[in-house]
């Protein structure tokens, strides 16, 4: 179960860096400081949630470095299993914030906030709904 979890979490592991990287460069830019004062906020939130994803999703690697060899990998495999939907819920949860302010620079539509949530329902569907309903259907009892 280590391995799988490892290779699940490498998936998850780029994907954060690489958004919480852009991240980090657009308070750096010009466009930043014309920012009304509510997309600022939702900047810092976004980069808040992002680091913690970052923090959850290599949590794991970490933990695994630590207790590797100390005969407890059945605790380790569960906790580095929570640490990691942790991560996917702050990765949902900073990128749900990231589209919003993206959008809301972009367009400044009324729709915004209904696209948004048209996302985040998919990436719910995507990430747990189906998972779940598969782990439902196909698990023997």
């Amino acid at each position: 179960m280590w391995g799988e979890l490892i290779q699940e979490i490498r998936v998850a592991q780029t994907g954060v860096q690489i958004l919480f990287g852009f991240l980090l460069t657009v308070v750096f830019t010009p466009k930043y400081a014309h920012l009304a004062h509510t997309d600022q906020v939702i900047y810092i939130v976004t980069v808040v949630l992002g680091s913690c994803a970052t923090g959850a999703l290599i949590g794991p690697v970490s933990l695994h470095r630590l207790v590797s060899g100390r005969r407890i990998k059945p605790q380790a495999v569960r906790i580095a299993s929570r640490l990691t939907f942790v991560g996917l819920v702050l990765l949902l949860t900073t990128m749900t914030a990231a589209l919003l302010l993206v959008l809301r620079v972009a367009t400044h539509d009324d729709w915004v906030p209904w696209l948004v949530t048209a996302v985040v329902a998919w990436y719910l569907a995507c990430w747990f709904g189906v998972p779940l309903w598969t782990r439902r259907r196909y698990t023997t009892r």
